[in-house]
């Protein structure tokens, strides 16, 4: 089989082979719903023609030599340890002189010695998702039946440990949990992650119009009718005065203590801005977006993981290359309409550079002068951003000198002057 050309430029894609299956019922999921979207009797696995042809294309391509998988769901790990050893495998067919690399996104709570093998013998990195103590945990992390996962997760961070397996925790931000940010952040240090992802929840419910269709979360702004979501957020997202509190009271202490030892993904993302960069590192602070996609169980690829919606649909890998789609016309749109569809009221603030308007989900708030398009955690970021610009020049200063950033530790008791 001939090899296709390579993309114009890297891209990254959220793969789905499950779909949205999952073992558990958390009540914030946005991708459960998702199911209706196929009919009834769906087979959600990806078969091994579109697994193999999804793998070989992925890797053609990368116009680099470094290819990064990511394996979510649903719940990944309830293909079984064989259905991984498999993806290895063709991996390895198809790497022609490539550096292959995978992450994988689980629950935990089926997390067994077989699993913590794999993952140690193969390089994984994985991460896990864990909202913090038992009682923020188990208040919406639920299986199916209504009980709490926070003893079984627990349980498969053990075995992560046992194996000397790489692991990150992926921690959700919720009405509840954002109310409690040091008692979250002592907690994940506590089990042992240093590298610490916060994800702040934000959905807001449909009204009986989209419910009809089976989706009971309203869909992002660009994609709803008049009428069609409820402007509300639902009772689980995270307020916009929390989520910033939350993200300053854990960088204050960080900043203090845990520089260089604790890597929090929100706060490295966000430095790098001070250092000048003026993208990468996660899409939603990046001045454009469109080079993170989405692909399903059965070959079809969107534009992104929040974007799984018919409208969306950039094409299915059986017909197309992945190179065509992630350089089809449609998705570099989606891509530049971050930018371009940012209020006057973005476009003026002196965090544009840092912030970038965010995800374009979220941007279902109005401006105080009324415009459309601000995003629902503009305050938080503000809160945030203004917060942590007097360290970060110094640590920008620090490392521009090249200096470790982690210094900032020392001055900030040796001279607190600098840092007004």
């Amino acid at each position: 089989m001939s090899l296709s050309q390579p993309a114009q430029q890297p891209f990254h894609v959220m793969t789905k082979p499950i779909g949205p299956v999952c073992n558990l019922d958390c009540e914030y999921c946005f991708y459960l719903e998702k199911e209706v979207l196929w009919g009834k009797g769906e087979r959600w696995k990806m078969s091994d023609a579109v697994l193999e042809t999804y793998i070989r294309q992925y890797i053609e391509a990368q116009p680099t030599d470094h290819v990064s998988f990511a394996w979510q769901g649903g719940e990944p790990t309830l293909l079984g340890v064989d259905y991984f050893n498999k993806v290895v495998s063709l991996q390895k067919r198809y790497a022609a002189g490539k550096t292959i690399e995978n992450a994988f996104q689980t629950n935990g709570v089926l997390l067994d010695e077989e699993w913590g093998t794999f993952f140690k013998d193969n390089g994984f990195l994985v991460g896990v998702s864990i909202d913090g103590p038992e009682k923020i945990h188990n208040a919406y992390r639920v299986d199916k039946a209504g009980r709490g996962t926070w003893r079984a997760v627990m349980d498969g961070i053990r075995v992560l440990q046992k194996f000397e397996v790489d692991f990150n925790t992926l921690t959700c931000v919720n009405r509840l949990s954002s109310t409690k940010p040091e008692l979250v952040y002592k907690f994940l240090k506590g089990i042992g992650s240093k590298y610490l992802q916060f994800i702040p929840i934000v959905e807001r419910s449909a009204n009986q119009a989209a419910d009809e269709a089976g989706l009971g979360l309203a869909a992002p702004p660009d994609l709803a009718r008049e009428g069609e979501g409820d402007p509300r957020v639902s009772p689980w997202s995270v307020l916009p005065r929390d989520f910033g509190t939350f993200l300053t009271t854990i960088f204050d202490r960080w900043v203090r203590q845990d520089v260089g030892r604790v890597y929090i993904q929100t706060f490295d993302v966000a430095f790098g801005k001070w250092l000048g960069h003026r993208s990468g590192g996660i899409c939603y602070f990046s001045e454009t977006c469109g080079n993170a996609l989405a692909i399903e169980h059965n070959g079809n690829v969107y534009s992104c993981d929040h974007y799984v919606y018919p409208q969306h649909l950039r094409g299915n890998i059986m017909e197309m290359t992945l190179a065509d789609i992630a350089d089809s016309p449609g998705q570099r749109d989606f891509g530049q309409a971050k930018q371009g569809t940012l209020p006057n009221y973005c476009r003026q603030c002196p965090w544009l550079v840092a912030c970038n308007g965010e995800c374009p989900k979220r941007r279902f708030d109005t401006t105080p002068e009324g415009e459309e398009g601000l995003n629902y955690l503009c305050a938080a970021y503000k809160q945030f951003f203004s917060h942590v610009d007097p360290y970060f020049r110094v640590m920008a200063r620090l490392a521009q000198s090249g200096q470790p950033p982690a210094g900032v530790m020392e001055l900030l008791k040796t001279h607190p002057d600098l840092f007004k």
